[in-house]
């Protein structure tokens, strides 16, 4: 295990990663790990000092993302977007961050995938399931013991056929370094969470970019939205 690294203050390259299984993903469901990239030098390189000054591009970090499934051959993100991985399950390092979305429905991830979620589980400091992607991680045994959210129309089912854990009704939930969203759009409300926990605060370009790019910031037990699912 990678306990040891530090998140917030990284003394190496993160590796940010995408879990894919063998089958088509939701796109939203994995797209914020694009507010991580905005965090990257590469991403902040090319903006000039008067959209974004050089103090704010000082504070961005050393980044590796890294989309891998067990072939590395290509696969489908929702509406049909083929995606290449950068990695197979041999070649991937261990991840610092993972995110995994939600597979296609009546897909049943196999042990090879199941084995590699729970390792990389064990590796990282921050592992991230967005709407149904919490259902790789629960058949990999990850949700033991622990406290996690869903999207709220399978809560009640979660909870019947998953009683060893405390599925609770909120728009994101952290757990250790488990974090857990309900339906896809509330995966903006944890990432925003995410950053602020660990580069967030005034004056930095955590919150530079979730002012720019709007990340909600909603009240976490559905309070305002009653009439959601």
């Amino acid at each position: 295990m990678t306990g040891a690294f530090d998140l917030a203050r990284p003394n190496r390259p993160i590796r940010a990663g995408v879990i894919l299984m063998g089958a088509e993903t939701e796109i939203l469901d994995v797209a914020p790990i694009d507010l991580l990239y905005g965090m990257s030098k590469d991403f902040v390189k090319p903006f000039k000092d008067d959209i974004l000054t050089p103090e704010l591009k000082a504070q961005a970090l050393d980044f590796e993302f890294h989309w891998v499934n067990q072939f590395g051959k290509a696969s489908t993100l929702t509406g049909g977007l083929p995606i290449q991985p950068t990695d197979d399950f041999s070649s991937c390092p261990p991840l610092d961050i993972v995110i995994m979305g939600a597979h296609q429905q009546g897909y049943v991830p196999n042990e090879v995938e199941l084995d590699f979620v729970r390792k990389s589980y064990d590796d990282c400091s921050a592992f991230i399931t967005i709407c149904g992607g919490f259902q790789a991680a629960l058949m990999a045994g990850l949700f033991q013991g622990k406290t996690v959210t869903a999207p709220r129309l399978m809560l009640d089912h979660l909870r019947q056929i998953a009683p060893q854990t405390e599925w609770v009704a909120k728009r994101w939930h952290r757990d250790g370094k488990l974090w857990t969203s309900g339906a896809l759009l509330n995966g903006l409300d944890l990432i925003r969470a995410f950053a602020t926990e660990y580069w967030g605060g005034q004056g930095t370009l955590a919150e530079f970019w979730i002012g720019m790019g709007h990340f909600p910031k909603r009240e976490i037990n559905y309070g305002d939205a009653e009439n959601h699912l």
